[in-house]
């Protein structure tokens, strides 16, 4: 799905192997880390800043639905 989609429950958002990209609001991680809407709305991607284990932070994308009006 691309930005200003709309999705449904259930829909997969990303595909990926390992997490590219993280799971936001009303997003779920499946096992094989692909990204699903947990609700209805439109898919909205963003960037985060993530602190690592060792303190270092690295930059992560950020998948959100965001709830149709």
């Amino acid at each position: 799905m691309y930005a200003g989609e709309a999705v449904k429950i259930g829909m997969i958002i990303v595909r990926q192997r390992g997490t590219k990209y993280l799971p936001g609001k009303n997003v779920k991680r499946g096992s094989d880390d692909t990204l699903y809407a947990g609700k209805d709305g439109i898919v909205r991607f963003s960037n985060k800043l993530k602190k690592l284990f060792n303190g270092k932070q690295r930059q992560a994308k950020v998948v959100n639905v965001d709830l149709a009006k």
